[in-house]
């Protein structure tokens, strides 16, 4: 049996980073990935030349934009102009971005065109961890005047964080998240799949070691302590730590007693958040300008990352189409309301269709920043020593691709952290809410 420095369940963002990092840091390393292509739900699929994603894909510049670039990942592709259409009472109105669509946008009352001004210029000089502990219902009904502002401030924190649970999401992590997307993002050339081509090159060039298509099944320990992965087909890898890169559920259920560690804690207070996505390749928009496109009292949100990226081999407009969810969905009507968004955004799209991909409920995340956590999870799991998680449920603060890649290199740090130290049970440590 081989022995590894570091095993990691679950080949998506967070394990390849996982990976990467772990591998640059001399651990001898091996990913453990279920499905036969690695990257998890930044997979891209191709149909007809164009690249889809699953979901809406764009990278801030919040920590994992930093860890890229940190591991000297360069990645392909252009930042979108944020010239943006709102979508109020069935109608297309400019929505305001900057100077000059705050000055003729109709949304805004002129006392709101100047508190929005305002709101501009301060926030990113507000101390966000302050309102880590309010919802962001209580942070935009204390601090906002203007009601149409108001509506304005929840589409973007809704697309900023995918989430449409305002009384229960805490305002200062989403308020980061706003304020890293007004510094642009970045859509990529070909669709994430570039990136996690990327991660893999980076982590296989300082020696991690790949299984594919081999589910794990259990993660074994004895005395407290972490001992083995044992995978679908009887292989057991050995590892001195083990990182689950994987969901809350699924870490809880892989290790054995798992109810009297804080998995059962991390899986139980877990609130996921979904999202229909229709993606379609166009030959060509209908109207050419209406390619951003915010639903203000609709939670629904409309790009085309083409604008920005290289979507198509052909040259055809990927337009992504999304709807944020709640607890009740259903596919059949929220495929409507998404053609609805095209019809009135794209009329006469249906002529220009080349392909199209629909996904009725994808998993956004597994959990996120909201006020009923007894803790954050990780990285380490204090029952158990050298079990760690990774995901983009395991945040810190964190959102989305960020939570995934933070709590990725936390894992690592507190693994390096212990160089030199016998591994003890009941050492690691945890984060309180």
């Amino acid at each position: 049996m081989t022995k590894y420095d570091v095993a990691i369940v679950g080949g998506g963002i967070a394990g390849l980073t996982a990976a990467a990092y772990a591998a640059k840091a001399g651990k001898r390393t091996v990913v453990i990935e279920k499905q036969e292509r690695f990257g998890g739900r930044a997979i891209t699929n191709k149909k007809k030349g164009a690249y889809f994603n699953l979901g809406g894909h764009a990278l801030y510049k919040g920590d994992a934009y930093a860890a890229f670039k940190e591991l000297g990942i360069v990645l392909e592709g252009n930042q979108p102009s944020i010239d943006a259409y709102g979508i109020w009472k069935d109608r297309l109105l400019t929505l305001p971005t900057g100077v000059r669509s705050l000055v003729g946008s109709p949304l805004l009352t002129w006392k709101g065109k100047m508190e929005f001004a305002g709101w501009l210029a301060k926030l990113g000089k507000l101390d966000t961890r302050a309102y880590d502990g309010i919802s962001l219902r209580d942070w935009i009904e204390g601090n906002v005047r203007d009601p149409m502002l108001r509506n304005v401030f929840y589409s973007l924190f809704r697309t900023a964080s995918y989430a449409v649970a305002p009384d229960l999401q805490a305002a200062g992590p989403v308020l980061r998240q706003l304020v890293s997307a007004l510094q642009g993002v970045l859509y990529l050339d070909r669709g994430w799949e570039q990136l996690v081509e990327k991660l893999r090159q980076t982590a296989t060039a300082h020696g991690t070691e790949w299984i594919a298509n081999n589910k794990a099944v259990s993660v074994e320990h004895a005395d407290g302590v972490v001992r083995h992965v044992v995978c679908e087909d009887g292989t057991a890898v050995e590892a001195s730590h083990v990182i689950v890169a994987a969901s809350p559920s699924v870490a809880h259920r892989l290790v054995p007693g798992a109810d009297a560690t804080a998995l059962r804690t991390w899986k139980e207070q877990a609130i996921e958040i979904t999202a229909a996505c229709l993606d379609v390749a166009l030959k060509k928009l209908p109207m050419p300008k209406q390619q951003f496109v915010y639903g203000i009292d609709r939670t629904v949100f409309l790009t085309n990352q083409s604008r920005a990226s290289v979507l198509s081999d052909d040259g055809d407009q990927v337009v992504c189409v999304l709807k944020y969810q709640g607890e009740e969905t259903n596919a059949d009507a929220d495929l409507r309301e998404l053609e609805e968004t095209l019809d009135l955004v794209q009329p006469g799209w249906r002529d220009q269709l080349v392909a199209k991909q629909y996904l009725p409920k994808i998993t956004v995340c597994h959990d996120f920043m909201h006020l009923k956590r007894a803790e954050n999870p990780g990285p380490a799991v204090p029952e158990i020593a050298g079990l760690y998680v990774a995901g983009d449920w395991a945040s810190h603060g964190e959102l989305l691709v960020d939570a995934a890649t933070a709590s990725a290199r936390r894992a690592v740090s507190h693994i390096l952290s212990l160089e030199g130290s016998e591994r003890a049970p009941h050492v690691e440590h945890r984060v309180l809410v």
